[in-house]
Formats: C-alpha cells, structure tokens, sequence
C-alpha cells in the first residue's frame, strides 16, 4: 500500500507551507489546489464555483453520516454540493491509490481511512496565525487586528462545520490524528526534517 499522509490545518497555523515542503523533502506527490482543479474539469463547474462549495457545508440540517442515501427532494444547490463532494472522494481516492503522496485537507484523512494513512493536524494560537496571514497576504495587512482575527476564526469555523457535516467527527480532534504539530512561534521549513524522520 502507499504511503499516504493527509494534513488538516487551521487557518493560519503555516499547514499547506508544512505539506509542500514534506512531500518534497520525501519526494512524493502533493495534492491541495490540485484537487479543486480535477473537480471543476470533471463537473464543469467553474473552480471558483467548486472553492466557495468545498468551504462550506451543505445549508442542509442533517450530517452526510447519518444518511448516505438520504437527499431533501428538489433540492438543486444540495444535490450540487453532494455531486462535487462525490467527485472530491472519487478524485482523493486516485490520487492516493496512484502513488505516494502528502493530501492537505478535503477531509481526506476520512476519505482515505482504509488506506491507513499517517494522520496530521497543524494548529498555531491566534497570534501566530495572525502574524503568517500578514506575511503571506498584503490583503490581510490592511486588516485590524480584530478584523484579521475575526477572518481566521471564521475560515476555521467553516473547516469545522465541513469536516463534521462529511466525517461525524468533531475538526481537529487529537484522537482523530496521528501527529498534532504546534507551529506556534516556530518556523515551518525548520522542523519538517524532524517530521521527515518518522518516515525514513
């Protein structure tokens, strides 16, 4: 079986930054943007359409575990939101039956459970998070600091809600996760050797 490796991040927390420079430490395959790609080649949704629907859970009341086979009748923007969320499994499933390879978010740590995949969460405090945004983004630096915080408790409430609609699992969970990273006042390309490591 290959080696697979799936991160969840919240917002901020330099996750995405950690799973590209893994994979390429390990050499393997890295999957993030490109997900959102293939959905929107297979769909003929646009990807700006299919981002907005992959950050946000259905407007549906009833969690995707409960029901499997269950849809509200003439419902089109829920039918729509299950399609591209069938397509993302499909499209994860793929890509980790293809080759090795590190997968950030998507749920893919669910997705891929009877793969046996090394599970990570990379986390940060607020003031952390905070500090990264306004390195990555010039957008963010002419936010407040409460506007900025506002933003990254939002983006990761939406994570939550998504994660906990499609897995019925609580986001960021320790059990959940093989390796819980605190990035919090560290710097990212410094401590993915050690991670590496675990997988020589």
């Amino acid at each position: 079986m290959n080696k697979i490796i799936t991160i969840g991040r919240e917002f901020g927390s330099g996750g995405r930054e950690f799973g590209r420079r893994l994979s390429e430490l390990l050499g393997i395959a890295y999957y993030d943007q490109e997900i959102l790609s293939e959905i929107s080649k297979r769909t003929s949704l646009s990807e700006q359409y299919v981002q907005a629907i992959v950050e946000h859970r259905p407007s549906f009341s009833f969690p995707i575990h409960i029901g499997q086979s269950f849809y509200p009748l003439g419902n089109p923007a829920f039918e729509q939101t299950m399609t591209v969320y069938q397509e993302q499994e499909r499209i994860i499933t793929e890509m980790a039956a293809k080759s090795d390879c590190v997968i950030v978010g998507r749920c893919a740590d669910h997705i891929l459970r009877a793969f046996k995949p090394f599970r990570i969460f990379v986390y940060a405090d607020m003031h952390s998070k905070m500090k990264r945004c306004c390195e990555k983004g010039p957008e963010d630096e002419q936010l407040s600091d409460k506007e900025l915080r506002q933003k990254i408790a939002g983006i990761d409430k939406k994570r939550a809600k998504y994660y906990e609609f499609y897995t019925g699992h609580p986001w960021g969970d320790k059990l959940n996760f093989d390796l819980c990273l605190n990035t919090t006042r560290t710097v990212i390309k410094e401590i993915v050797p050690a991670v590496a490591k675990i997988f020589a």
